[in-house]
Order: C-alpha cells, then structure tokens, then sequence
C-alpha cells in the first residue's frame, strides 16, 4: 500500500500543496501533521501512526526530505529502520525512490549517517582537546579537598577513628581515601588512578 506524509508548521501554512502532489502520486492514504521542523520524529502523532502502520512492501511517499525533520540525524535513523522493515521510500521533490533506485539511495543515506557520526565525533574531540589546552579537565569535580585530605590524614595518624568511621565522616569510600593517603596516612603526592 502507498501511504503519504505531510507537514507544516503550525504558524500559517496549509498542507495543500503537498496533499496534491501525494494524491498525484497515488498515495491511498495521507497522514498530516502540523509541528514544528525541528520536533523529533517521534513528537509527531500522525507520522508515529503511520509508522506502525507500515508493512514489509509498503511505501511510504513524502514531498520534500525536510517534511521529516530539518535533524539530519533523525532523517537518517528513520529512513534506515524503513529499509531494516523491507519499506519502500519515495521523496518526490528530491527525486529519491527505492522503487527504482533500490539500495542506492538507502546507501547514500547510510554513508551520511557515517559521515554525520565521524563529524559529531570530529567535534568533540576537538572540544575536548580544546578544553584541555585552557586547563580545563572532563569529568566531576573533586569531592575529597585538599583540607579534607589533610583532616582524614590526621585523624587516620591520631588513630582516633577507624579508616570505616574516617570515610563515613568525610562522605567517601575507602578506595577515595587510599588513592590520596597511605594506609600509615601519610598524604601521597600524586594520587593514584
């Protein structure tokens, strides 16, 4: 079965444009939305029920790439689990149909997914390395302070408390305690990983 998706956005547009050229198409069924380009795929009701209408064989046709989302990231996940459930896809202004291009365009879809994933992985680790050249490190910040590590060694060296009663008192665990004290309590210069 053919089946159309249309979407505008809520402020002022009317899906007639796309309506006729779906119909034009030979869509049997039509489902519409009116949200926001950039909801997620799954915010959509209309779209969410088409989907778990479709069927190995159906085909679902659209007007233009960015009635699915202006997310490249969601395009790429949705029009990949279509080709996973063996569902056709057609774009009609950008000319992508499955129907007779078969696995090439979900070829072309999978390389940008790749490329998509190498270029947030790209970003990252530049941001990161970026970070770290300002002094910045990742991760939390440290919970057992410098005045804390000198207070646990004191009384850990005083043999007042147990090392339990020593980490109960502080909020850590024993291995916080030993990765910045010795077990005689001396303070280590470089804590340990």
């Amino acid at each position: 079965m053919k089946f159309g998706y249309a979407r505008v956005s809520p402020h002022d547009q009317h899906h007639d444009r796309q309506l006729d050229a779906l119909r034009a198409a030979g869509c049997e069924r039509i489902f519409t939305d009116n949200c926001s380009g950039s909801t997620a795929c799954a915010d959509r009701p209309q779209l969410q029920q088409l989907r778990d209408r479709l069927r190995a064989g159906d085909v679902i046709v659209i007007w233009k790439l960015d009635r699915l989302g202006r997310n490249l990231r969601d395009l790429l996940t949705f029009v990949s689990d279509l080709e996973g459930d063996g569902i056709e896809f057609i774009s009609l202004t950008e000319q992508m149909d499955t129907t007779t291009m078969g696995r090439l365009v979900f070829q072309i879809f999978g390389a940008l997914a790749e490329y998509e994933r190498s270029l947030i992985s790209e970003r990252t680790k530049a941001g990161l390395a970026s970070a770290r050249a300002r002094g910045r490190k990742g991760g939390r910040g440290r919970k057992f302070g410098d005045a804390q590590v000198r207070r646990a060694a004191e009384l850990l060296r005083a043999g007042q408390l147990s090392v339990d009663e020593i980490c109960a008192t502080m909020g850590i665990g024993r291995t916080t305690l030993y990765r910045y004290l010795t077990p005689e309590g001396e303070i280590r210069k470089e804590p340990r990983p």
